[in-house]
Order: C-alpha cells, then sequence, then structure tokens
C-alpha cells in the first residue's frame, strides 16, 4: 500500500503549476513538503507592500495536498515604522485601486487557489483542509453545542 496513487505526482503538478504562471505576476518556490505560490500583492501606496504565499504541502501517498495562505504585510513610513504583520490560515479577499505610477490594478486571493485546485485536481490530486482549519471546525461545533446547551437550561429553568 505504499505506492503512490495515480495523481500523487508531485513533479506533474510542480511542472504543471510552473507551465500556469509562466509570465505572470505568480512565481513558485519549492520547499521540503511541496511548493509555495507567491505573488506581491498591488498596493496604491508605497507604504505598504504585501506578500501572498499559497503554501502547499502535498502528501504524495495519500494523493492529497493541503493549501494555507501566509500573508505578510509590512508598512514603511514614519507614522508605520518598520512593522510586519503575518496572517496564517485561510485567506480570501479581494483588492484594487491605482498604483502610484498611474496604472489601474485588482487582485483577489482567490485567483490563486482556482490556480493551484485546477492543476491539482486534473492530476488526480485531492485537497485536504489544514489541521488549523479542522481544529476552528470542531471547536466551533463544541461552541455552538455549549451555547445551545445553555440556551436549553436557561429555557427549561424558565418555564419550571
Amino acid at each position: 500500500m505504499n505506492t503512490p496513487r495515480a495523481g500523487g505526482d508531485p513533479e506533474a503538478l510542480y511542472s504543471r503549476l510552473a507551465a500556469a504562471t509562466a509570465g505572470s505576476a505568480y512565481r513558485l518556490r519549492r520547499t521540503e513538503r511541496g511548493f509555495d505560490l507567491l505573488v506581491d500583492v498591488p498596493q496604491s501606496t508605497r507604504r505598504e507592500q504585501v506578500l501572498h504565499t499559497y503554501r502547499v504541502e502535498l502528501r504524495a501517498r495519500e494523493g492529497t495536498f493541503t493549501l494555507t495562505d501566509v500573508v505578510r504585510t509590512r508598512q514603511h513610513g514614519p507614522l508605520a515604522g518598520q512593522g510586519l504583520k503575518v496572517e496564517i490560515g485561510r485567506s480570501r479577499y479581494r483588492t484594487w485601486g491605482t498604483s502610484p505610477d498611474g496604472t489601474r490594478f485588482s487582485f483577489s486571493s482567490s485567483d490563486g487557489h482556482r490556480l493551484i485546485r485546477r492543476a491539482a485536481e486534473e492530476l488526480g490530486w485531492r485537497e485536504r483542509r489544514p489541521a488549523t482549519a479542522r481544529a476552528a471546525l470542531i471547536a466551533g461545533v463544541a461552541g455552538g453545542l455549549i451555547a445551545f446547551g445553555t440556551l436549553l437550561e436557561l429555557a427549561i429553568a424558565f418555564w419550571l
């Protein structure tokens, strides 16, 4: 059972994404567990730089992958200092505007998600939620059950 699934070839997925991103703002970087797809998010001011990294971890034997967003925002300027903010998880956002040189731009984080998912799906890979997303789902369900139980207890106490 240690043989990879038909769609579990990491090199084929990497090559497919390299071809799909050639000549675009996206760039690929290999990692120990898979690869990162990076893109500089256009901004309307030079005071902020945003680097969006789509971190893809592959499990070739299972034919599965996890997709995690890492968004690094660096602020420049006398009021902002040299602050760096890093967000890790699932990020969905859209930005648009006019850059300092006058060109119009737009960016959607969903475009990178679709690019990766489409290439992986065509090769037979299946997406798994990252451990943090699974833990958040479990915590949300547990919190909802506790809240429901509390409301039920209050309703019973009120009617008795």
